[in-house]
């Protein structure tokens, strides 16, 4: 289904883009993440770069995800979203001033999706109880276009359990499982052939009770004379990608699985009572997995598939290179 225009959550403003009309939805306009950073942590007082630094407009942080104090999933990136462009020759002195430490030693790396975003995600899945923090010292910092940072920002988060889903698109199944060990099989469906689900894994990025969700938001369809329009209310709605893909269940299949085969715009449909206990399973960060689509696999920035990069992938877009994290 489609989500209607007008906001997912609160972080990362636009810079996680809509890139290709997906699915079941993803209103343009909406946020890529339900934890705003703005605000947390801490922020310097001063009003002005360093003064052996040109004056200028200030650099600033949009924001920083996830929230601080928050509790996420293995495949959860450190994403930090900037107000205006960051040149490619001010990155590596970017990316050094974003110092992130844990509880225990992980290799990751920045990688930059754009000018105005930069994730920080480990070569695989976080360890579960790994605690995280991430400083960001921007004070006197360039962004190579003339402005410089003001404040610094800092965010502490927790990994939580290792909770994953892993679809199979042709199989019609879902199969979670919580710290390695299986939990429950449900049956889905996927999208069709016209309206083929993404591919690869999406860490989630929000999930809300009930979403809003129109076939025009997304492109598919305005006309309410078309057997592809909609505008539903949906329950239990767990959000994997910005252009609109959800875990959820759909009011037309309400009986999903290999007998009824009834394709989605995008989404993977569950039952009423699977949507539900699903919903009470999964947060933010949880990584879900595709397989069997027609689809590729969805693009590292729509949303939260960082994921779906190769680590040589990922290397190729950081401006410092292979790191491993400093002890808390």
């Amino acid at each position: 289904m489609g989500r209607r225009t007008g906001g997912i959550g609160i972080a990362l403003g636009t810079v996680a883009m809509l890139v290709g009309t997906s699915a079941c939805g993803g209103g343009g306009g909406g946020k890529a993440s339900g934890d705003d950073a703005k605000g947390s942590g801490k922020a310097s007082a001063s009003a002005s770069p360093s003064p052996t630094k040109p004056a200028g407009p200030p650099m600033l942080l949009e924001t920083i995800t996830p929230q601080t104090g928050t509790t996420v999933g293995v495949a959860m990136p450190i994403s930090v979203a900037f107000t205006n462009p960051v040149a490619a020759k001010a990155r590596a002195t970017v990316e050094k001033h974003m110092k992130v430490s844990t509880s225990q030693p992980v290799t990751g790396a920045w990688h930059w999706m754009g000018d105005k975003r930069a994730d920080w995600r480990p070569k695989t899945y976080w360890p579960s109880g790994t605690k995280v923090k991430i400083d960001a010292d921007m004070k006197g910092v360039s962004n190579g276009n003339g402005r410089y940072g003001v404040n610094d920002y800092t965010h502490t988060f927790k990994i939580g359990d290792d909770v994953r889903a892993d679809v199979s698109v042709t199989g019609h199944t879902m199969k979670v499982t919580r710290n390695g060990k299986a939990v429950r099989t449900l049956s889905i469906n996927a999208g069709s052939a016209q309206y083929p689900t993404w591919n690869g894994t999406m860490a989630v990025i929000d999930k809300q009770k009930k979403v809003h969700m129109t076939s025009c938001s997304v492109g598919i369809s305005c006309d309410k004379g078309s057997p592809n329009y909609y505008d539903l209310t949906l329950p239990w709605d767990v959000h994997l990608t910005q252009s609109g893909t959800y875990v959820h269940y759909s009011t037309g299949d309400p009986n999903p699985g290999s007998g009824s085969a009834r394709g989605s715009h995008g989404c993977i449909h569950l039952s009423i009572s699977d949507a539900k206990w699903f919903y009470g399973q999964v947060k933010q960060g949880d990584p879900i997995t595709i397989t069997g689509s027609p689809r590729a696999k969805a693009p590292a920035d729509n949303g939260y598939a960082d994921f779906n990069l190769g680590w040589n992938e990922w290397l190729a877009g950081s401006a410092s290179g292979e790191q491993t994290t400093a002890t808390l």
